[in-house]
């Protein structure tokens, strides 16, 4: 499986979200009402404050505050380079990474976890409510399902199967691949990086979620997983 894809042209990324405003009382008045809205059927008897902590999931309510990236190295063996765009300001992060994308392949090919449901997307809205044009590797519209190089290991850990979500930490613990024990996971990144300002906690947490989806991409190729001592943070 994977076998034909060439891994040196794979960028391997994931994102991480909070919500726009510390809390509900900063949102203004009109995006109070249509956040009540746009929730009104996920929320069950939870009311728009309460619910507010999840804004961060919708690209309408939340922003991107980390984008980590990690590319194939082509020495044997194999490893991993690890880079993240990160900070309080979307718009210079964004803007980062997609100088980034333009000085890559235009086949190259994104991959992420649950990525055509939620990091693609999301970065494509976020990147125009900033006025930033789409980078190449993100433009979609008008293409062919086959034309479209983004590589999501939810999706193919499906096979035609649409009934269920699956976790990235199940796949890694089933195809036993080491991670580490965070003190954080994907529900709490909201509150670390509002109430204890900690972007680089976030940031180490985006990374691993990186090292760990390259590492399933191996393990659905029969590939040996990538030694510690070859993954490079830079």
């Amino acid at each position: 499986m994977l076998q034909q894809l060439d891994l040196q042209n794979i960028l391997v990324l994931d994102i991480e979200t909070v919500p726009q405003y510390a809390n509900f009382e900063q949102v203004p008045p009109t995006l109070q009402k249509l956040w009540g809205a746009k929730t009104q059927y996920q929320r069950k008897d939870e009311t728009p404050d309460e619910f507010y902590e999840r804004a961060g999931i919708w690209a309408e309510f939340g922003k991107i505050i980390c984008i980590s990236v990690g590319i194939f190295t082509k020495e044997q063996p194999m490893g991993l380079r690890i880079k993240s765009y990160a900070g309080h300001n979307e718009g210079e992060l964004l803007k980062e990474f997609c100088l980034l994308l333009k000085k890559q392949p235009v086949n190259m090919v994104l991959c992420a976890h649950n990525g055509k449901e939620f990091d693609f997307p999301y970065l494509c809205r976020r990147m125009l409510i900033n006025g930033i044009s789409l980078p190449l590797q993100l433009q979609i519209a008008g293409k062919k399902p086959w034309e479209i190089n983004h590589l999501d290991t939810m999706e193919l850990w499906k096979f035609g199967d649409y009934k269920s979500y699956t976790s990235l930490s199940l796949l890694t613990e089933i195809f036993n691949i080491p991670t580490p024990k965070d003190d954080i996971d994907g529900s709490m990144v909201g509150h670390v990086y509002w109430n204890e300002n900690d972007l680089a906690r976030i940031c180490t947490y985006c990374q691993k979620d990186v090292i760990a989806t390259a590492q399933l991409i191996r393990r659905f190729r029969g590939d040996e997983l990538i030694a510690d001592e070859n993954v490079t943070i830079v």
